[in-house]
């Protein structure tokens, strides 16, 4: 998960977290981090399957914002 320059949060998966990161960062990434540039990574967290990194993925983007905040503390 990453936090942005005005405070929100983007959530999404990759098999390689820096190499996406700085994909975001130089806007080659999602069309959100185009329009709201990530500062950084907040939250991170390794899967063995694609699918249950999907699966994981999914439910943190249903979460509220303060469920999110608690999960990265």
């Amino acid at each position: 998960m990453l936090l942005t320059e005005d405070n929100t949060l983007y959530c999404g998966f990759t098999d390689d977290v820096e190499k996406r990161f700085n994909a975001h960062k130089n806007g080659e990434g999602a069309k959100y981090t185009r329009v709201h540039k990530p500062i950084k990574i907040v939250y991170s967290k390794e899967f063995n399957t694609k699918s249950e990194a999907m699966k994981e993925e999914y439910r943190i983007k249903k979460l509220k914002r303060a469920d999110k905040l608690k999960l990265i503390s």
